[in-house]
């Protein structure tokens, strides 16, 4: 949480402040499935710029929950991945992606 102060948080807000927001639940779902190159990312999820994504990358990596590889190559090859730590985070991105599915499904019936 190095992006929050040291107030002390309950635990709800705690987990908003790591993984919520529009992008990182959307980054960290197509992690779920294994290593991404930044590009596939972009293309995973077009409506974050490049900006932003570099921004919410940078973030859950400092929280520990992803982890960046950069190789020595040229053109620059980066990739990433969830960290052990970030793997914790599959039970509550499934639960997300069911409730939404239900979701969408009650708003179609209404």
């Amino acid at each position: 949480m190095d992006t929050l102060n040291k107030r002390k948080l309950c635990s709800v807000e705690a987990t908003i402040a790591v993984v919520g927001g529009r992008w990182k639940p959307l980054i960290l779902h197509q992690l779920l499935t294994g290593t991404r190159r930044f590009g596939e990312l972009r293309r995973a999820i077009p409506g974050a710029t490049q900006q932003m994504l570099t921004q919410q990358l940078r973030e859950l990596e400092a929280d520990g929950i992803i982890h960046r590889e950069v190789y020595a190559q040229v053109p620059p090859k980066v990739e990433y991945s969830l960290t052990q730590y970030g793997q914790t985070l599959e039970p509550i991105l499934s639960a997300m992606h069911e409730w939404g599915q239900l979701f969408l499904l009650r708003s179609e019936c209404e």
